[in-house]
């Protein structure tokens, strides 16, 4: 069953104050758990602003970080339920997942990937070179209506 859409501009707002750093430390206990599939190990949420907080935070230690959204007029909403397909460069499957958020965090070992996310049946595919010492963020969006 596909999640409803979510509207979290409170979160939008906890990511702002820790992209600016006007908010404290945030707890590990706000964070989803890791989950491991083969050999990335990932975390997906950011539902309401303390957890969406957390996820910004935990971003650095994370060698990619996906953002999912709906453009809707002057506000994007952020999409939960968002399947997820990425590949290493020979086209095997590394990791294939629906977002629990707006938001997935993995550790994936070092390489180019393609990722693939599907939203209501429109998918976006990026192309990334993760390990390059600095963590890569990707935002997929899709047009509202």
């Amino acid at each position: 069953m596909r999640h409803p859409r979510l509207a979290l501009a409170a979160a939008l707002v906890a990511a702002n104050m820790v992209s600016t750093g006007t908010a404290l430390a945030i707890p590990i206990q706000n964070l989803p758990p890791e989950e491991t599939q083969g050999a990335v190990t990932y975390r997906t949420g950011g539902i309401g602003q303390s957890e969406a907080a957390a996820m910004r935070e935990a971003e650095a230690n994370y060698p990619l970080s996906l953002e999912f959204v709906e453009r809707a007029g002057p506000k994007n909403w952020f999409l939960a339920n968002v399947e997820v397909t990425i590949r290493d460069h020979r086209g095997t499957t590394e990791l294939k997942t629906f977002s629990d958020g707006p938001i997935l965090l993995a550790k994936l070992p070092p390489g180019r990937y393609t990722i693939t996310a599907t939203d209501n049946g429109k998918s976006e595919t990026r192309h990334v070179t993760v390990g390059s010492g600095k963590p890569e963020r990707l935002l997929f969006a899709w047009s509202g209506g």
